[in-house]
């Protein structure tokens, strides 16, 4: 089958070459390790908000020239802004696919002797005003050579190879319209600390339970926890009993004898652990606890509720406390405000390891979260083993520089040339099996995505991967076994090709032309395929066995349906005659997303598992949803995103929910964890719904009514009047029971490594946990702002005292704030977001740090280096006072 090539190696046809490299692998190795490659924004108010300018500088501190004129070395970038600059200096710019752009010398090309510098200066989509927008391991190849990273851009140092925003039209997005962010300094954040703030005691700190519990009244006195206590269990919580006693044990030193409660215990002091179905008029998860000085009694209305009491229980010991621990005695009885308290992790686009994901679900349990949206799949990669088709992590899990992408993908996101590069990897079978039961043991359950019908390309090439080594057996064996040998000679030989289509997601014939937001050319699945189908109802099977080996059942599968490039499938010919038969009710390419919705529910209806999407899958159109009775599935849910208001589609929580589909609050400015913690350039992240989301932002969404959180355009304008910004009515909620609760999202663009990951979950992770699990009553339309900063003071005073210490005692990489500050008439002041977390400072520019306390006496021009700090390897970024 001959494919259409959209990979480099067609670009590399079409573009002359020298008959011989003009480069040795020496020549390669050693321009790229001595040649400096820096990115810079020179000019983000050059095309008002559709576009900016950058540029490239090679310094070539190497004795190796790139010669004028034409030559066969090539210079790749990964840039997330589509480059749209064709010809600079003699040189050709050409996107690949992606994030990939190629740069290639032409006849004008005047070269680059050693010890001199190259600017190319180019106008690229959108805008950039945070250094992470630039991806690292640009790399140089020249003929059949291995290709070699610049030496300064194999680094998680953006600094290295990032040239400092610093000038009005760098730190802000555009001019036309005005972009309004107010940019940080350390007396914005004292002052916006100061506003929030209200003195919390320590004793009060250490009793706020997260997420808060509904109803909690302490007594007088403390109960002593000691290795003196028992555990007496009803039987069926032998498994919950086992992971407290570990989280004892690990986390505070503590060595509990634990007994089924058919067994006699003396009078010794007890934790008694029980279930009672009709607690709460027997709604899930919740339970009630009771400390005493000689009793702590626990009942759930199942075993979750008496997991999640056993988790407040724990909350309440102060961190790093060993052996005797005080506990208030308290009566408390709670329940969830939503069965669905999600966190939804991408590790398709970058994978941060195994750990990364045991650490995740460890802590989602600490805080009563249950669910775990796992987007394993994604153009840039696939992380889950899949033995009967292992080209989906052999090629699928990894990326590199492979023209036709028969041993990886093309490379993407940062990873650079080689397999070894970050982001690359995938998840063995049988550690996703351990990751089940370890999650099944802490009442999390795991909701995997098969992305598509866009969004996937790593399964599309490695299928056709898998259909080129197929083939070519099949052909080869056909040769070897020639039939019907007659007339003359002639020969004609059978070829069986249909194990090799089997699973294929393309048609080869498929001449339509898109492109995606993140700017993919071939990157949809072909939905008019019946091996589409198959391949998605065998990895569902597969996932089945996975989930039953472990114990537990697949209930939920995600599909994502999100973002497909329009005009995908436009020009297929099996689309065409698909639309040719007037029998089939597909008539158009419009027709095409709900035929792949209704095949897909029904695929899953007959393995008893409930299809999931994210809202712009379910969508004829802005504001009409597809029919739901086309679809057999009692649930169906429904992951809503895009709450840009000016946008016009920020509504579309309701319509779901009003049309019958299970809404998940998914919301971009609020709950997307790819975004920066604040608005500053060195702060990770994208920021297409918002400039920044922290922790308190987080804390303050409004999940019983979507369009309370109406505060901002996406320039920073306030938001007056939703209804006059929208233009039209806004719909009213009718069917609240269809909101099933909401979800924290992370996204891996920028996010490359395990600590990068963590660190950008945590601490926001939990103020998901307590919006989904605790309605605050200064929630609503009129919020009640002196009862929410109150209680974000006590919300914060509490992860500043002893969350952040037991997160990083348990492996995890926080963000912690960068503190603000002011001089105020000799005074130096210093705070943070989180009362109790530590500050230090420094007046010699870092070379020495001392502890924060209380204010110093300091001169009005003195520096000053502020930071903060949890223990002695987690510090916050630096910001300066003058």
């Amino acid at each position: 089958m001959d494919f259409k090539q959209r990979t480099l190696a067609s670009l590399i046809a079409m573009m002359p070459l020298l008959a011989q490299a003009q480069f040795s692998q020496s020549d390669v190795n050693n321009f790229a390790k001595e040649t400096t490659l820096t990115f810079a924004v020179v000019d983000n108010f050059h095309n008002k908000d559709a576009g900016f300018l950058g540029k490239i500088t090679l310094s070539n501190h190497s004795d190796v020239a790139l010669p004028a004129g034409e030559s066969d070395w090539q210079l790749y970038i990964h840039s997330v802004r589509k480059i749209s600059t064709e010809l600079v200096a003699g040189l050709n710019i050409e996107h690949v696919n992606g994030d990939l752009h190629r740069i290639t010398p032409t006849k004008n090309f005047k070269g680059l002797a050693a010890g001199k510098k190259l600017e190319l200066e180019f106008d690229a989509q959108a805008f950039i005003v945070a250094y992470t927008d630039f991806m690292p391991r640009a790399f140089f190849v020249s003929g059949d050579n291995k290709p070699a990273i610049f030496a300064n851009t194999d680094s998680e140092d953006m600094s290295q190879f990032v040239a400092p925003f610093e000038r009005e039209n760098q730190l802000r997005r555009y001019n036309q319209p005005q972009d309004r962010t107010v940019l940080i300094t350390p007396e914005i954040r004292f002052e916006r600390n100061q506003a929030a703030a209200s003195k919390v005691s320590k004793e009060d700190a250490l009793k706020r339970i997260i997420p808060q519990p509904q109803k909690v009244e302490f007594n007088r006195g403390t109960a002593t926890l000691d290795n003196s206590w028992q555990i007496s269990f009803q039987g069926q919580l032998k498994n919950e009993v086992m992971v407290f006693m570990q989280d004892l044990q690990d986390d505070y030193g503590l060595t509990l004898k634990a007994q089924p409660d058919h067994i006699k215990v003396n009078k010794e002091r007890l934790i008694s652990l029980k279930v009672n179905p009709q607690l709460a008029a027997g709604k899930s998860e919740s339970y009630t606890l009771e400390i005493d000085d000689e009793r702590i009694e626990i009942v759930g209305s199942d075993n979750a509720g008496v997991f999640y009491a056993m988790q407040s229980l724990l909350n309440l010991l102060p961190a790093n406390s060993q052996g005797a621990v005080e506990i208030p005695q308290l009566e408390l009885e709670d329940s969830p405000r939503y069965g669905w308290r999600g966190m939804h992790y991408d590790n398709g686009r970058n994978y941060h390891g195994k750990d990364a994901m045991f650490k995740l679900v460890e802590q989602m349990a600490r805080y009563k979260m249950n669910k775990l949206h796992w987007h394993f799949s994604e153009d840039e990669g696939w992380r889950l083993e899949i033995p009967d088709l292992p080209e989906l992590t052999e090629i699928g899990g990894y990326r590199c520089f492979d023209l036709e992408e028969r041993e990886c993908l093309l490379t993407q996101l940062g990873t650079g040339p080689f397999k070894s590069g970050s982001g690359n990897g995938y998840l063995s079978r049988a550690e996703f099996v351990e990751l089940l039961k370890f999650a099944k043991d802490r009442h999390v359950q795991i909701i995997p995505e098969i992305e598509g019908p866009g969004h996937a390309r790593a399964s599309i090439k490695a299928m056709e991967a898998r259909y080129h080594k197929l083939a070519d057996a099949a052909r080869q064996s056909a040769k070897n076994n020639l039939v019907n040998k007659k007339n003359a000679g002639k020969e004609t030989q059978q070829v069986d090709i249909s194990a090799a289509t089997q699973y294929l997601l393309s048609d080869p014939k498929d001449t339509s032309v898109y492109m995606t937001v993140q700017n993919y050319k071939d990157n949809s699945m072909n939905v008019c395929m019946d091996s589409t189908y198959a391949f998605l109802d065998k990895v569902t099977y597969e996932l089945q066995q996975m989930y039953r080996e472990a114990g537990v059942q697949l209930t939920n599968l995600h599909f994502g349906g999100d973002e497909v490039g329009a005009g995908s499938w436009v020009d297929s010919p099996i689309c065409q005659a698909m639309f040719a038969d007037p029998n089939n009710g597909v008539a158009g390419a419009a027709d095409l997303k709900p035929y792949f919705t209704q095949r897909v529910a029904k695929l899953l209806e007959k393995r008893g598992i409930s299809p999931g999407a994210w809202e712009d899958g379910l969508m004829y159109d802005r504001t009409n949803p597809f029919k739901r009775d086309e679809f057999p599935n009692k649930t169906f849910t429904a992951n809503v995103w895009d709450n840009i208001w000016e946008w016009g589609v920020a509504d579309r929580a309701y319509r779901l929910a009003n049309a019958g589909y299970q809404v998940i609050l998914s919301h971009g400015t609020h709950l997307y964890f790819d975004h920066p913690y604040e608005a500053h350039p060195e702060e990770r992240g994208y920021y297409w719904a918002t400039r920044y989301t922290d922790t308190q932002k987080a804390f303050n969404y409004m999940p019983d009514d979507v369009y309370a959180n109406a505060d901002y355009t996406r320039t920073r304008e306030p938001i007056d009047n939703l209804e006059a910004l929208v233009g039209r009515p806004l719909p009213k909620l009718e069917k609240p029971e269809n909101i099933l609760g909401m979800q924290g999202q992370v996204w891996s663009e920028t996010i490359r490594t395990e600590e990068q990951v963590l660190a950008m979950i945590f601490p926001r992770i939990l103020s998901v946990a307590e919006r989904a699990w605790y309605k605050a009553p200064w929630e609503g339309d009129q919020v009640d702002s002196n009862s929410r900063t109150k209680d974000w003071a006590q919300f914060s005073a509490a992860v500043g005292l002893k969350e952040l210490t037991k997160l990083a005692n348990a492996g995890v990489n926080l963000h912690l704030p960068v503190p603000g500050g002011v001089i105020n008439k000799g005074k130096l002041e210093v705070n943070t977001p989180f009362a109790y977390l530590n500050t230090e400072y420094s007046l010699d520019d870092g070379a020495t740090w001392q502890q924060y306390t209380a204010p110093i006496s300091v001169s009005e021009q003195q520096s000053v280096a502020l930071r903060s700090s949890l223990n002695s390897q987690l510090k916050s970024r630096i910001t300066h006072i003058n």
